[in-house]
């Protein structure tokens, strides 16, 4: 009876190591899930806004952390902070606090040359719109005529 009893705790000691292996394993793919979900990510965005901030340039148009935006006027790198000129007033901020900067005026010029082709295509609508209805307004002057001389 003795032998069977620790024959039996042997084989419940060899079944939990299983399970404690598993644990284990299952530990590993949560930490691994985690990493490449959400620490790996956060690192690619910090090293851009990193890149962003080391190539930031005086003229930049730039937009702040609390909405704000203006035109870096200096930067210092020994304090690391930045004169941003809204509109006339000049306000110092920390680097940090600038959320991103805008495109150059290279992209407007694209986005007005867009802009004037849309409006080309609705003035052209418009014109054949405006051929299509003038022979209806000819069939209407016609029955109001009509409907004068009957009455």
């Amino acid at each position: 009876m003795r032998c069977n009893t620790l024959n039996t705790f042997f084989l419940a000691q060899s079944a939990a190591g299983m399970n404690n292996i598993f644990m284990i394993i299952a530990m590993i793919a949560i930490f691994v899930f985690f990493y490449f979900s959400m620490i790996k990510p956060q690192k690619k965005q910090q090293q851009e806004r990193m890149k962003m901030m080391s190539e930031l340039k005086k003229g930049d148009q730039v937009i702040m952390v609390d909405g704000l935006h203006g035109k870096v006027d200096s930067i210092n790198d020994s304090d690391k902070t930045v004169v941003i000129d809204a509109d006339g007033i000049f306000l110092t901020f920390e680097r940090m606090a600038i959320r991103r900067v805008l495109p150059t005026a290279a992209a407007p010029t694209q986005d007005l040359k867009s802009n004037e082709a849309k409006e080309e295509k609705v003035e052209t609508k418009e014109k054949t719109v405006e051929k299509d209805s003038k022979p209806e307004e000819k069939a209407t002057d016609t029955t109001e005529n009509t409907n004068s001389e009957d009455k």
